[in-house]
């Protein structure tokens, strides 16, 4: 077809103007799925194109379901489908993936030189004739994205028109500009992902911060609690996962941290999660994170607590109420050290030391088959078994005096003291909720003293204590389901059935309230009990 070089200048100016048109609005933004959709999309409605598409160089990620794969010699990496505009917008189809071989995309790439042709239909680097005849396609132009000799990847279009020499020669220099555009937003997506991890491992610091003033250090002299002691010293400086079990209130999460704090680990992040407080796709998502659009809601991409616990340790609460469907993952990070985001595909590889820990007995979930025995036993490599109070009591005296002395500083009160009858009243009691029920009471004693010495609220009678000590102490003679069945009971008879609020049940109890609705249906606990 002959051009006029009247024509050819015509044809080169408008060219010229709209790619610096794209040029300009691909510069204005810092966000990378903007900056390709505007690639694609303007080299559509500006340049006339009828497809636009570009690939960047990624991992080799879903190479078991790859239409390509029959012809990938290299695994490692290979070309992702980005962005696609014009007549087809699709991103999962045959070319959603283009590993290095002898398809015209990947030669653009591993040449890092264009390819440009005016007769698509009889070039024999571009197959699929079909296709091309069907919409009526002539000419071709791909070129290599390259930023300072890195490969970034390919921008590649087709045309209904016939494109001048000067044109492929434009294209050329807007795919340098468009690879700028690119590799800036993406240094500028990881210095904001970073900038996220930074402020979520922040959050989670300031947490472990004020968890560290409010217990300075593991109180007690007893036999049980040094035996405790002596585990933690030995385990905390390898990484070996451990189990703490014990019941609620024992103080499983201070123990945890002690681990953490003596292992060489120290310095890095310690991240938490109760795996009972919430429920399961939000645990998944929690725990491993999820891509934008992954689920509704899911606004924009978020870094799961094994991301944010990567060269540390994380803490998994209640690990005996982790979902089924969820055990197999976690077994997997156990295992391998990877996993995958919710609604990601690519393999994520992190070094973290898992310490977990339950009121729960799972080796009766195991055999109940609610819980998987091989996450079990990978679980309970060290199992640290943590005393209840009542098993420990010449440990109540400092104890109440060291969370006497942290509330009366935390609500600036004057010193205060105890009687020995309320001294002894607090030893005679069984201690169900155990330290955190004792840090409850001198709290809410502290709160209701008006002189110089605080008065504790009646607990029970001596003769109440003796029974309660006599069930408690023959637990063998009933569940532990039971036992928190009738502990949850009593205090909720003590709130009048309040679970929220600053003396609601599940304040006394210091979990959150929803997990105390959870257990309280798990336990078939209801109002008219």
């Amino acid at each position: 077809m002959n051009v006029s070089k009247e024509n050819k200048e015509k044809t080169k100016g408008v060219s010229k103007s709209a790619l610096e048109k794209i040029t300009l609005e691909m510069a204005s933004s810092l966000n990378l799925q903007n900056v390709l959709k505007t690639i694609t999309q303007g080299l559509v409605d500006e340049l006339g194109s009828a497809f636009a598409r570009i690939w960047l160089l990624g991992p080799g990620d879903i190479c078991a379901d790859c239409y390509k794969a029959e012809v990938c010699s290299d695994r490692s990496s290979c070309l992702h489908l980005e962005a696609s505009s014009g007549i087809h917008t699709r991103l999962n189809g045959e070319y959603r993936r283009i590993p290095f071989g002898n398809l015209k995309i990947s030669q653009i790439a591993q040449s890092r030189k264009p390819v440009c042709t005016n007769d698509a239909m009889n070039d024999p680097r571009i197959p699929n004739k079909k296709w091309i005849a069907e919409n009526k396609l002539q000419s071709f132009a791909g070129h290599p994205l390259i930023f300072k000799d890195e490969l970034l990847g390919v921008v590649a279009l087709f045309s209904r028109s016939i494109k001048v020499e000067e044109e492929f020669e434009q294209l050329a220099i807007f795919a340098n500009q468009a690879a700028t555009a690119i590799k800036n937003a993406q240094l500028f997506g990881e210095v904001e992902e970073l900038k996220n991890q930074l402020k979520t491992k922040n959050e989670f610091l300031q947490e472990e911060i004020e968890l560290t003033q409010n217990f300075e250090h593991i109180i007690g002299t007893s036999a049980p609690i040094k035996e405790v002691l002596q585990q933690v010293e030995q385990v905390s400086f390898t990484d070996t996962t451990v189990l703490i079990e014990g019941e609620t209130g024992t103080g499983k999460e201070l123990v945890a941290h002690a681990i953490h704090n003596l292992s060489p680990r120290k310095n890095n992040a310690f991240v938490k999660i109760n795996c009972a407080a919430l429920p399961a796709p939000l645990i998944e998502s929690e725990l491993f994170g999820h891509e934008k659009g992954a689920f509704t809601g899911a606004l924009m991409k978020k870094l799961g607590r094994f991301k944010l616990a990567d060269k540390g340790s994380i803490f998994l609460d209640e690990v005996g109420d982790l979902p089924l469907e969820l055990q197999a993952k976690l077994l997997r990070v156990l295992q391998e050290g990877e996993f995958e985001t919710v609604g990601g595909l690519e393999t994520t590889k992190v070094d973290v030391r898992v310490i977990a820990a339950t009121n729960k007995c799972i080796s009766d979930e195991v055999k109940e088959n609610k819980f998987r025995s091989d996450l079990f036993y990978r679980l309970s490599v060290f199992p640290i078994s943590m005393p209840p109070l009542r098993n420990r009591k010449e440990d109540i005296p400092p104890l109440v005096h060291f969370f006497l002395d942290k509330i009366i500083r935390k609500l600036g009160r004057p010193p205060l003291k105890i009687s020995q009858a309320d001294m002894e009243s607090l030893m005679q009691y069984s201690w169900p909720g155990n330290i955190r029920e004792l840090q409850n009471v001198i709290e809410r004693s502290v709160i209701i003293s008006s002189g110089d010495t605080i008065k504790i609220s009646p607990l029970s009678n001596a003769q109440n204590n003796h029974q309660e000590n006599t069930e408690l102490d023959n637990t063998d003679l009933q569940s532990l389901d039971e036992l928190n069945r009738m502990h949850i009971l009593r205090v909720l008879g003590k709130t009048d059935w309040v679970i929220d609020g600053s003396e609601g049940a599940a304040q006394v109890l210091g979990i959150h309230p929803n997990t105390l609705r959870s257990r309280m249906k798990k336990l078939g606990i209801k109002r008219q009990s």
